[in-house]
């Protein structure tokens, strides 16, 4: 069994928080792949399913964020698994916007659910970082985390939680890679490009067929400078 946990904060007032997409994209997998209906255990809400062949539970912790390890940790002890059958999906200030990466370990980066978990479980598990942009000071942090999405974000949110939702397979089965490139290009051929890194590969310019490449360039005609073909070019075309 692999544990898949879905990081947030409880209750209709944080339900569409950029914190809360850990939750979101949570519900995304269950409602894509069929899981079982949610229940409550663990100190949280569980679903079961499969992906890529693989049974996985689906947590969303309901003790807070702070106190996430308290939820996962419980899960894990449960079923006797360690640190690396776990992926958790959380927001990241550090990744613009619509941007995700995954990596497995490192630090909390100021995360508090990520500080939680690594207190109960340790670091060795998958994180899957969803961006949700930075506001650009330290001290508008907390707002931004615990505001709403705003409506233009519906756009890039609804396609990457779709993508990851699709995907999620392959993070069953490690690998992360195909995973990662398969979300970028889902972004890519759904939304307009917000820049260079997000467009895709320039096609080569177009080749010359080896026929055209074959035949020699004709020089162009010459203009005759005099006699009678050059005075009737001038009148023609105006030039003393």
């Amino acid at each position: 069994m692999l544990v898949f946990a879905g990081l947030g904060n409880p209750g209709a007032k944080y339900e569409n928080n950029r914190h809360n997409v850990g939750f979101m994209a949570a519900d995304a997998i269950a409602r894509r792949h069929s899981f079982s209906p949610w229940s409550r255990k663990f100190q949280g809400l569980i679903c079961e399913g499969t992906l890529g062949g693989e049974k996985i539970l689906l947590i969303k912790p309901q003790t807070f964020m702070n106190l996430s390890g308290q939820s996962v940790g419980e899960a894990l002890r449960f079923y006797k698994l360690e640190p690396a059958a776990l992926t958790v999906f959380y927001d990241e200030i550090d990744l613009a916007a619509g941007k995700l990466r995954v990596k497995v370990g490192g630090g909390s980066g100021g995360h508090n659910g990520i500080r939680s978990l690594d207190q109960h479980v340790g670091n060795a598990y998958r994180r899957v970082r969803i961006g949700v942009g930075h506001p650009g000071v330290k001290e508008m942090v907390h707002g931004h985390v615990l505001g709403d999405f705003a409506k233009a974000d519906r756009e890039w949110l609804d396609v990457l939680l779709d993508a990851i939702a699709d995907d999620a397979a392959l993070l069953a089965k490690g690998d992360d890679s195909s995973f990662m490139n398969r979300v970028t290009i889902a972004l890519r051929e759904k939304l307009v490009p917000t820049g260079d890194d997000d467009r895709p590969p320039p096609k080569p310019p177009k080749q010359q067929s080896h026929v055209r490449q074959a035949r020699p360039q004709q020089p162009a005609a010459k203009i005759p400078e005099s006699g009678p073909m050059a005075a009737m070019l001038k009148k023609l075309f105006g030039k003393d």
